[in-house]
């Protein structure tokens, strides 16, 4: 089966690919969750299930099908697609997806990638805490300069630094990729990103804890919004149906006076 799967044919090129990782909080699939919905974005691909954990669930708004664990949504007229991941890689097959999604990204002509991480907020330093986004390149990217990304060399977003080193005492001979505390394979995907590569990539990671993060998705979407060239003041953030009681629900407010 190839890596993704649509029913006509996938016309991805020019386009802004948007990933969220598995990570802390889910919160970069929260922020996902809600730029589908509020974008109208519709669901153009299957993502090949061999390497997820099985999920199967209904699908949002009632739409034909059935949900699986990851699915590419776009638009005709918007020059954003995005992948949405339900559930986590198997643990034997990550490089293997890994190595397969980095081909169809190569091969899909899309015009830049950008990925969404959580990181895990108890790891942070105090200079740290001035922001809760920051922003990383892998070595390999292309420049950001004349790319759909560009908005990253001039908003005041900071490269992220490690808090800690991996190995601790061998500061000298740390990798290329920092490392980033709960944020899942973003690591390992920008390591495996090769030399030859054509596609202006950058990850956009936001501190967060575990608990009520539809805030933190919020300010994550809207951020990503502004990069990917849509001005977030133009949308009307929406939250999916699914969020109804994921949170808990809302307090009486008789119980405070």
């Amino acid at each position: 089966m190839e890596f993704a799967r649509s029913t006509s044919k996938l016309d991805l090129a020019g386009k802004i690919l948007i990933v969220p990782i598995v990570s802390t909080a889910n919160v970069s699939q929260l922020a996902v969750d809600l730029l589908i919905v509020s974008l109208g974005l519709r669901r153009q691909a299957v993502i090949n299930p061999d390497y997820f954990i099985p999920l199967v669930g209904g699908t949002e708004d009632d739409e034909p099908g059935i949900t699986t664990p990851s699915e590419l949504y776009g638009k005709d007229g918007i020059q954003v697609v995005v992948i949405q991941q339900r559930s986590p890689i198997l643990k034997a097959k990550k490089q293997e997806y890994i190595d397969h999604f980095l081909k169809f990204i190569q091969e899909s002509g899309v015009a830049a990638v950008l990925f969404l991480a959580g990181v895990d907020l108890s790891n942070r330093t105090d200079d740290q805490m001035l922001t809760p986004i920051y922003q990383l390149q892998p070595v390999n990217t292309p420049p950001l300069n004349s790319s759909p990304l560009q908005a990253l060399t001039t908003l005041p977003i900071p490269v992220y630094q490690s808090p800690v080193p991996q190995k601790p005492g061998a500061e000298d001979t740390e990798p290329l990729v920092p490392f980033i505390p709960g944020a899942g394979l973003t690591r390992r995907i920008l390591s495996s990103i090769p030399k030859a590569w054509s596609v202006p990539t950058a990850a956009l990671l936001r501190f967060a804890l575990d608990g009520d993060n539809r805030e933190d998705a919020l300010s994550f979407a809207t951020v990503t919004a502004k990069i990917a060239g849509i001005q977030p003041t133009g949308v009307e953030w929406r939250q999916p149906k699914s969020w109804t009681g994921l949170f808990g629900t809302p307090h009486d407010q008789t119980l405070y006076g």
